[in-house]
C-alpha cells in the first residue's frame, strides 16, 4: 500500500512539473529586435493628433496598450502607456491575432477591413465566435509565448510584413476604434513592417476606408467614430500621405476640435466628467 501511494507521489510530482515547464511558453518567432523596434513607436506616436478621444476631448496623449503576436499567433510583447483601461489589454492581443490570422502573402486585412462584412448579413457573419480569446491570460503579465486567441473585427490591429511574407500581428486599444487603427497603421509604418501585397480597405490598401454618413456596413468599410465631425477624408488623406507625421495644425477647416467633438457626441460643455462616465453607450472603441 505505502508503494502503491509513493508511487503515485511521484507521478503526481512528475506530471506538476511537467505542467510548469509547460507553461512557460514557447519563444516568439519574429526577432526580438524587430519586436522592441515596433514597440518602441508607441511613445512617439500616441503624441501625434490621432483623431482620439484621449488628446481631443480629454488631455491628451492616447493611453494605449500594444500587443505583437507571431505568425503562429504566440504572444510575443505586450506593453502600455499611461493609464490605460485595463479591459484593452485583451483587446489588444486579441487584435494583434486577429490581423494576423487574415492575412497573407497575397492579401493584407487589417482588422477595421472586417467590420461590415462580421455584422448581420455580412459575408463573415460569426466570425467573431470562431477563435474565442483564452480566460486563462486575461491578467496582466500573463500569455506571453502563448497563443490567447480572440477575434476582433474594429480598427485597431494590422498584420506585420517582411519580406513580403506576414511575420505577424499589431493590435492597438485603449481609445476610438478609428484611433486605434490610426496609432497601429503609424507604428507599423515606423517599424518599417507596412510592405503589404494588396488590400481590400483604402486605395487597395489596409487601411480603413469609412463609410458615409447613414451608409449601412457594406464591403469592408468601418464606421467613423465621429460621424457628425465626418474629417474621414482628411484622416484617410493624412494617413496615405503622411504615415509617420500627424495631421497638420494649420489645417483649420477640418482639424477636430473639442467642441466638434462635444457636439458630435451630444456633451455638455458643463459637464463633460458625468458624461464621460457613460462613454461606452456612445463609441465604438
Amino acid at each position: 500500500m505505502r508503494l502503491t501511494l509513493l508511487g503515485v507521489t511521484i507521478g503526481l510530482s512528475f506530471s506538476c512539473l511537467a505542467l510548469a515547464q509547460g507553461d512557460q511558453g514557447n519563444q516568439c518567432s519574429v526577432p526580438a529586435g524587430v519586436v522592441n523596434n515596433v514597440q518602441s513607436q508607441l511613445a512617439v506616436v500616441v503624441q501625434l493628433n490621432n483623431g482620439a478621444i484621449f488628446g481631443q476631448i480629454r488631455p491628451g496623449p492616447n493611453r494605449m496598450w500594444s500587443a505583437v503576436v507571431d505568425r503562429q499567433g504566440q504572444l510575443c510583447s505586450v506593453i502600455k502607456t499611461g493609464d490605460a483601461w485595463p479591459g484593452s489589454r485583451a483587446i489588444a492581443i486579441a487584435k494583434a491575432g486577429t490581423a494576423n490570422d487574415f492575412s497573407n502573402d497575397s492579401l493584407s486585412l487589417s482588422t477595421a477591413n472586417l467590420y461590415s462584412a462580421t455584422q448581420p448579413g455580412g459575408s463573415l457573419y460569426g466570425l467573431n465566435n470562431s477563435n474565442p480569446f483564452n480566460p486563462n491570460f486575461l491578467p496582466q503579465g500573463s500569455g506571453i509565448g502563448r497563443v490567447p486567441g480572440g477575434i476582433i473585427t474594429f480598427g485597431g490591429g494590422v498584420p506585420l510584413y517582411s519580406g513580403g511574407k506576414v511575420i505577424g500581428g499589431l493590435g492597438l486599444s485603449g481609445d476610438s476604434a478609428c484611433a486605434d487603427h490610426a496609432i497601429a497603421y503609424r507604428m507599423r509604418a515606423r517599424a518599417g513592417l507596412d510592405g503589404i501585397p494588396a488590400g481590400v480597405g483604402l486605395n487597395g490598401t489596409d487601411n480603413i476606408d469609412y463609410l458615409s454618413t447613414g451608409e449601412a456596413p457594406n464591403g469592408f468599410k468601418h464606421p467613423h467614430c465621429f460621424p457628425a465631425m465626418k474629417s474621414a477624408a482628411y484622416y484617410q488623406r493624412a494617413m496615405v500621405s503622411a504615415p509617420l507625421s500627424g495631421p497638420s495644425p494649420s489645417d483649420s477647416r477640418e482639424q477636430p476640435t473639442s467642441s466638434m467633438l462635444r457636439a458630435t457626441l451630444r456633451i455638455p460643455g458643463s459637464s463633460k466628467s458625468s458624461w464621460f462616465r457613460g462613454l461606452g453607450k456612445q463609441l465604438f472603441f
